[in-house]
């Protein structure tokens, strides 16, 4: 079991949690000398850099974008004598790819995995009543025994170079909120629950695990603060009347006030922001709370001008605003697990999201967005690093559930972005990762993997693992695009008729589809790269899509554009957004937002 980590840091009454946010102290490290020149103790001649953010846009020096290796952070925290006693740590919400935290010069703790959080627990490291000096050593090389999955290149001059198995930038540093905090010795480390209804009433089972034996009290509060349940025991049942079913643009949340007792004294608190649905697959339908729902919305990055992946409130709610404008209900945290703030602000404002674990790459292409579509095999899990990859890909998915569990938002987890499926050896892969999914989650949510346009229906070894199949399709764009579109339409619904011939009786839920499009050009006729072309594609897939009543749900690829490794095919990044990066409508965002203003499905 994942520990207090996994908890989003709150204030509570005998809790804490500091932000460390602002500008840290930062260096590269080509040659790797850092260690053995001590910076873990301070770091000689820094810049200042913000923190969270991407550091490869801040700059405009191409070494820097491209840097490959290790690079430093360093700041100064003060940590107050009352905390003397608690335990106190730093928390990341992630550092990518790995990092080492110094802390005073003693390291604090190792990490693996660039897009989850973890903990530095420092109580007999920090001086309290004082400042103490917090360095971290952070590498994005990517590698095939991680995820998510790549090579790193030397280059003549000696530079390394990021070469990625995907298609979007390898951003990387301390991306997400840093924050210092403090909590009991004994303390609350999770919180898992479990919905069904009676009537107009909600059962919910809980499950809390702490670190000693006193009482535990679990009280639930509506959206004014009354108590509507209460029960003790690490583990019962609540009862809510006349529950407030939390829905689609409907995110009515209760909180769950949770307490370690020692008699009238309180030992421990926590608080969390609750929805209450239920979520399930019944023969080609997704349902919440018993209905049927069609998913209406986007693959997405975290990604934006400056900033790169770094977390940006403003961006997330503009983000959230577009969203709403073009009637989405839906999207994909496409490639990686989000930041924690995403999912509470689609807590709260009714979004679905398929949660997806960082495994993306393992397809071994350099280009697979193009390769996708060849036909081209590259027997990935046959390799001799894949016991390595399978154990990381294993402690991710455990790890992502243990964070996400609780979000109401959270309908599904993805497991897996375009791998290789058209060989065997992947198959006791694809086994334990869902089994691992399914052990993990208390809620047992549709688990799924996005398939590559490889995957289909005759050569495919792996899609039975799926709950929903997940396709990623671009009929009409890298096959068969421009004027050729009526054929790719044809072979489109050929691949729909051969899954519909399997007698799958579960949902298709379309992950990606898309075309790059240039929010400047306009061509009369269209061709290929025009607003007009966008929407002639676009039109064409809601054709096929409309045509199979086992379709239930169209996530189109992109929400915004988004960067990518330069080359003479990306043209400054990926243009598949119905945003643009700057998050301005293109054409297709208004027939969007007719389209799905009046479909139900």
């Amino acid at each position: 079991m994942r520990t207090c980590q996994m908890l989003y840091p709150r204030d509570t009454v005998v809790r804490r949690a500091v932000s460390m946010d602002g500008m840290w102290k930062f260096r590269t490290d080509q040659r790797q000398e850092g260690l053995e020149k001590g910076w873990t103790k301070g770091l000689p001649g820094p810049d200042l850099i913000p923190v969270p953010a991407s550091f490869q846009d801040l700059y405009t020096d191409k070494d820097m974008r491209e840097f490959t290796g290790d690079v430093w952070y360093e700041t100064d925290v003060f940590v107050p004598g009352e905390w003397e006693g608690k335990e106190v740590a730093v928390r990341f919400g992630c550092a990518t790819h790995r990092a080492k935290v110094y802390v005073n010069g003693k390291e604090a703790v190792s990490h693996e995995g660039g897009f989850l959080p973890f903990l530095a627990v420092v109580t007999d490291t920090v001086q309290y009543n004082a400042y103490n000096k917090v360095v971290v050593l952070v590498n994005n090389e990517l590698n095939v025994t991680s995820i998510p999955c790549g090579e790193t290149k030397v280059l003549s001059n000696g530079k390394k170079m990021s070469s990625p198995y995907f298609d979007f930038f390898n951003y990387s540093g301390l991306q997400r909120p840093v924050r210092l905090i403090a909590y009991p010795k004994e303390h609350i480390e999770d919180l898992s629950l479990v919905y069904g209804f009676e009537g107009e009433d909600a059962v919910v089972h809980y499950t809390v695990e702490t670190t000693g034996e006193h009482l535990v009290t679990v009280d639930v509060f509506d959206a004014l603060s009354e108590k509507v349940a209460s029960c003790t025991g690490k583990e019962g049942e609540l009862r809510i009347p006349h529950v407030h079913k939390w829905g689609i643009r409907d995110g009515y949340l209760y909180r769950f006030v949770i307490r370690i007792m020692d008699g009238d004294t309180l030992i421990d608190e926590y608080y969390d922001e609750i929805g209450i649905r239920t979520v399930e697959i019944k023969g080609t339908d997704i349902l919440l709370n018993g209905e049927k729902v069609y998913l209406k919305g986007f693959g997405k990055h975290e990604d934006s001008d400056i900033v790169g992946r770094g977390f940006h409130m403003g961006v997330m709610k503009r983000d959230f605003e577009c969203m709403k404008w073009i009637n989405a209900n839906c999207f994909r945290t496409s490639h990686y697990p989000y930041s924690e703030e995403i999912y509470q602000m689609a807590d709260r404002e009714g979004m679905l999201v398929i949660d997806e674990v960082a495994a993306v790459g393992l397809f071994k292409s350099l280009m697979n967005f193009m390769e996708a579509s060849t036909g081209k095999k590259t027997a990935f899990f046959r390799e001799d690093t894949i016991p390595q990859l399978l154990e990381e890909h294993l402690q991710c998915v455990e790890d992502m559930i243990c964070r996400d569990k609780n979000h109401a938002c959270v309908i599904a987890w993805s497991l897996l972005n375009e791998p290789e499926t058209t060989d065997e050896a992947a198959v006791p892969y694809f086994e334990k990762v869902f089994a691992k999914a399914w052990e993990a989650d208390p809620q047992k949510r549709p688990r799924t993997f996005a398939m590559i346009m490889n995957s289909l229906p005759h050569n495919c070894k792996c899609y039975q693992f799926s709950d929903f199949l997940s396709l990623n399709r671009y009929y009409g764009w890298y096959l068969m695009g421009g004027y050729e579109i009526t054929d790719a339409e044809a072979a489109f619904r050929k691949e729909l008729d051969a899954w519909e011939a399997k007698k799958l009786d579960r949902p298709v839920v379309f992950t990606e589809y898309g075309a790059d499009t240039n929010p400047a050009e306009h061509k009369l006729p269209s061709v290929m790269w025009s607003q007009e072309y966008q929407l002639e594609y676009l039109e064409m897939c809601h054709r096929v899509f409309d045509s199979y009543p086992f379709v239930a749900g169209e996530l189109v690829w992109n929400f915004a554009d988004f960067q990518t490794t330069e080359g003479i095919l990306r043209m400054n990044g990926n243009k598949k957004g119905i945003f643009t990066r700057q998050r301005q409508p293109k054409q297709a965002a208004y027939y969007y937002r007719e389209r799905w203003g009046g479909k139900s499905r």
